[in-house]
């Protein structure tokens, strides 16, 4: 996939990841003609450095855990250790396989290609080189980068950030992992299935700060039960160099030693000097602000993905990737409702969500909010894969569920069935009716609609 030489073209996006390569690919198939730019390799942050590349990791992880506890389901298997560079070899060719699949349908659906450093030189023009691509729309897709506190240095080595872990060529002894969110919690599970001694330091008072509290507490219990801890509330201070690593000190003068310190305190947005201001388009932290439909403040430009402030999964990037390209081609695409979006950590257990918060939905529901927790040792399913949790539904009174909830093992699978209750707008009767099939995790679901209902079967109380 090479560059051309400049051209005209009704779309030019400027970066090439989930969110980008969407509207490119669904902009082409709509019959308009689409330059994508993209400095590193198409696919962006999901498939080289996020989501691909650390699910396979904690697919490893699991195997780890598997083999490792395997007596108690009566096979006698020996855990003999971690080989890293096999289960790089292993998550490398994972990725490999859908970059050049995904070059495959780049070049398949006729969008010209553009590898090389992109930038904003008027609110027509993206100029890679010497040459100059303009389009009637351009689209911002630019990404976004693992932040850092301020004064904490990366150094690639003993204080990393998520990148650096990925092709981490050993695992630690202890680790310090420095933010209690997704990215922070998805890394501190791998390590310990393969066997790290691992401290999360969070500053806010729970584990996955953006999710609703019951879920929150229920990852700390598992948390503790599989031995990873966890300082909630803490403020860090300041690392040193020692001889065998890093010595993390909170404020308050409390010191971690470990081998190394994960700085996992969000993404910010890839924006600066790529002449987004200077074609003014306007920007907060950062971030470049849009309306429903993904429209910049100039005319004729869109954003989407990491680099406006939504929610940064690929999944989001995918959908208003899709929404640009259907905009432009004079299509009435439906803004998107953020709470609809389904929202997984990958850790063990996982947690996976749709729609709001309690809090959340007290806020604007006030008194009509009920809620119903389902404990999944109730379920058969779960009982088999020995995995604990609860499904959490929340509810407006004779109104529809507008969250739901969950934790335990796998149920990011899930997500499917809940996303389709909170966005159709299902009451708990609706989805009392439905079957569903036994021994199944998506039983939880269903019966927590039945118990919500009024028609409770395997619950107690």
């Amino acid at each position: 996939m090479a560059e051309s030489a400049g051209g005209t073209f009704d779309i030019v996006v400027l970066g090439g990841g989930s969110g980008g390569y969407a509207c490119a690919l669904r902009a082409s198939e709509l019959g308009l003609s689409v330059a994508l730019v993209e400095r590193d390799k198409v696919g962006g942050t999901c498939l080289h450095r996020g989501c691909i590349p650390t699910k396979a990791l904690l697919h490893a992880a699991e195997v780890a855990d598997a083999a490792r506890e395997s007596a108690q389901f009566g096979i006698k298997a020996t855990f003999e250790g971690v080989d890293v560079p096999a289960v790089h070899a292993y998550k490398d060719a994972v990725v490999s396989r859908l970059w050049k699949g995904l070059q495959g349908l780049v070049k398949s659906r006729g969008v010209t290609y553009v590898e090389g450093e992109g930038r904003l030189v008027s609110p027509t023009t993206v100029r890679v080189g010497d040459a100059d691509y303009t389009g009637r729309h351009v689209v911002l897709a630019t990404g976004s980068y693992a932040r850092t506190l301020p004064g904490l240095e990366i150094d690639g080595g003993r204080v990393i950030t998520s990148d650096h872990a990925l092709s981490l060529d050993h695992v630690p002894r202890a680790a310090v992992v420095l933010g209690g969110g997704v990215i922070g919690v998805e890394f501190a599970s791998v390590w310990r299935s393969m066997g790290s001694e691992v401290t999360i330091v969070e500053a806010l008072p729970h584990l996955v700060p953006a999710e609703d509290e019951s879920s929150s507490k229920l990852l700390e219990r598992a948390f503790r039960r599989r031995g990873i801890t966890f300082e909630l509330g803490a403020r860090f201070s300041g690392v040193e160099h020692t001889a065998t690593g890093v010595r993390v000190t909170l404020e308050g003068g409390k010191a971690i030693e470990a081998d190394l310190l994960l700085v996992a305190v969000g993404r910010g947005p890839v924006s600066t000097g790529l002449g987004y201001e200077e074609a003014g388009v306007a920007m907060d932290r950062g971030f470049v602000t849009v309306d429903e439909y993904c429209r910049t403040s100039v005319p004729g430009v869109y954003a989407v993905g990491d680099l406006i402030p939504t929610l940064q999964l690929a999944h989001v990037g995918f959908q208003e990737g899709i929404l640009v390209a259907e905009h432009i081609a004079g299509l009435s695409p439906r803004p998107i409702d953020y709470a609809g979006v389904p929202r997984i950590a990958y850790c063990e257990p996982e947690v996976a969500s749709v729609g709001l918060t309690e809090p959340e939905a007290r806020e604007r529901y006030g008194d009509r909010v009920r809620t119903l927790v389902y404990d999944l040792g109730g379920n058969g399913k779960s009982q088999i894969l020995k995995s604990a949790g609860a499904v959490k539904l929340v509810a407006v009174s004779d109104g529809p569920v507008v969250g739901i909830h969950m934790v335990g093992s796998r149920v990011g699978e899930l997500l499917a069935e809940a996303q389709l209750i909170y966005n159709w707008e299902a009451y708990a009767d609706d989805v009392a009716t439905l079957i569903h099939a036994h021994p199944t995790q998506s039983e939880a679901l269903g019966e927590a609609h039945l118990a919500l209902a009024g028609k409770p079967l395997h619950v107690h109380g």
